[in-house]
């Protein structure tokens, strides 16, 4: 089967779903189709199931700029992600533009038609071809078939059970049990106080370095108020900007005064333990935003340590034993469940097998062009979000960019654009930033890197790479564009 459509975004997750919104609004003159694997829409919100589940951003600025989010909740669970995903799908109508169950295998790029000629398996595991104009990547950063997972030392001898949170079991019984948690990001901290409040006999979060955790309010109190005397958007408006703000605040204090960011950190936290935990495990030997900040709501981690259902370990682990976990000191971690909150297996476009007339392309030695479009590829961008602000700001402007240049396109009739790229503009550094966090290290070889200068070098702040994309010329000598000539007789080669 042979399919043509105008432009395929891959991913029905926050990213794709908020592109789709802003196509449909600000392109009504392109047609477009997205494409899932999954069942279901939400991506990350709908795939994952460990409980707790829940934002690390505030929803004022992880909801799009298009809906208000109109609860006061500062941090939203996943159900409520998902619901708030479902509420933009049925006012935009974009259910009957999902294919679910269908899984892009590989794209090649044919120049002579100016066309991407896509392979796709569909719910029956049949192979069809659809020709694209343009492939929009929505598909975040993360493999979905598996999680980032070390292998222990004498791991197999672990009589309980070993689980990634990223394949959490529906019938998982944990009440009554003893769980120690292997990992020190947002996953773990989420999930410390959600299993002890489920229920379980001890839970215990085994680091092998400590994170920055901040506390945050769980209701906005400000913006429910505000929601009372001024109009929805507006009240929504503000706090957003608000909220904008002092992301950036905390994160350009963190680049200027770390020394002081840090001190306020601390101080916060041990404000919190009020002397009922060790600092030792809060104390991390990095600066503020040298790795991600995790935040928690209305300090349930630091409340639970405190009441002793839960406790905090950091050391190393010299092996798995039949009941737990030896560490390097000598102590043993007792457990009848081990929760390996060892983060991601990075990937890119969801895995596709992408190539130009039939030669394969390797993101890793690629740019992002405004931190959007592929260097050297045509007719294909992708969505990254923030990893120091909330992924959805970053969604919002990319989508609004990609819109302006169709429309551009459209109007002085090209086919094809190509954001050529510059080698002496690359850089080691992927487009995830200089981070030291584990999962960007894990990137290198899959991300595409920074460039030195712009428009290749990509900033991770929201307030100047929006006015950028706002201003943004298409005529800058670094996008080039072509229009199709006569369509040649053959048809697009498919390149497997």
């Amino acid at each position: 089967m042979e399919k043509h459509i105008d432009i395929l975004i891959v991913g029905a997750g926050i990213s794709g779903i908020g592109l789709a919104v802003h196509l449909s609004k600000h392109c009504p003159q392109r047609q477009f189709d997205i494409i899932e694997r999954r069942e279901s829409f939400g991506g990350t919100w709908d795939f994952f199931k460990y409980p707790g589940i829940r934002s690390d951003s505030d929803m004022s600025t992880f909801g799009f700029n298009f809906k208000p989010w109109q609860k006061a909740n500062v941090l939203a669970d996943g159900a409520s992600i998902k619901g708030y995903l479902l509420e933009v799908l049925d006012e935009y109508k974009l259910k009957e533009k999902i294919h679910f169950q269908h899984r892009v295998l590989a794209a090649n790029y044919d120049s002579t038609q100016k066309k991407w000629v896509v392979e796709i398996e569909d719910e029956n595991q049949k192979k069809q071809t659809w020709i694209a104009n343009f492939v929009l990547g929505c598909t975040g950063y993360y493999n979905y078939d598996q999680g980032f997972q070390p292998n222990f030392p004498n791991q197999q001898a672990f009589k309980g059970q070993l689980i990634h949170p990223q394949f959490w079991p529906a019938d998982l019984q944990y009440a009554g049990k003893k769980v120690v948690i292997i990992g020190s990001g947002a996953t773990a901290i989420t999930l410390v106080p959600a299993l002890a409040k489920g229920g379980a006999e001890h839970v215990t979060m085994l680091q092998r370095s400590p994170t920055y955790i901040a506390s945050v309010p769980s209701i906005d109190f400000v913006y429910d108020k505000m929601r009372k005397v001024l109009p929805e958007d507006l009240a929504y408006k503000l706090t957003r900007a608000r909220n904008i703000g002092m992301q950036r605040g905390i994160y350009a204090l963190a680049q200027k005064q770390p020394k002081l960011l840090r001190k306020l950190l601390l101080k916060s936290i041990e404000m919190q333990l009020k002397g009922k935990v060790d600092m030792k495990h809060f104390t991390p030997s990095y600066n503020p935003w040298d790795q991600r900040l995790c935040v928690v709501p209305d300090g349930d981690l630091f409340k639970i340590l405190r009441s002793g259902q839960a406790s905090i370990e950091t050391d190393q682990i010299e092996q798995f034993t039949e009941k737990g976990i030896l560490l390097k000191s000598g102590q043993h971690l007792d457990a009848d469940i081990i929760v390996s909150a060892t983060g991601l297996e990075i990937q890119i476009l969801g895995g596709i097998k992408a190539t130009i007339d039939g030669k394969p392309m390797d993101t890793s030695k690629h740019m992002l062009y405004q931190g959007i479009m592929v260097s050297d590829v045509p007719n294909m961008a992708m969505i990254i979000g923030y990893i120091n602000a909330s992924w959805t700001l970053k969604v919002d402007i990319a989508a609004e960019y990609i819109c302006r240049l169709i429309n551009y396109m459209d109007k002085n009739g090209y086919d094809e654009v190509i954001a050529q790229g510059d080698q002496t503009e690359l850089m080691e550094d992927t487009v995830m930033g200089s981070l030291s966090s584990g999962y960007i290290a894990r990137a290198a070889d899959v991300m595409p890197k920074q460039g030195k200068h712009a428009p290749w070098n990509v900033t991770n702040n929201y307030l100047a790479d929006r006015k950028i994309l706002k201003n943004a010329r298409f005529d800058d000598g670094v996008l080039k564009f072509e229009k199709r000539t006569k369509q040649s007789l053959h048809k697009p080669k498919l390149v497997s």
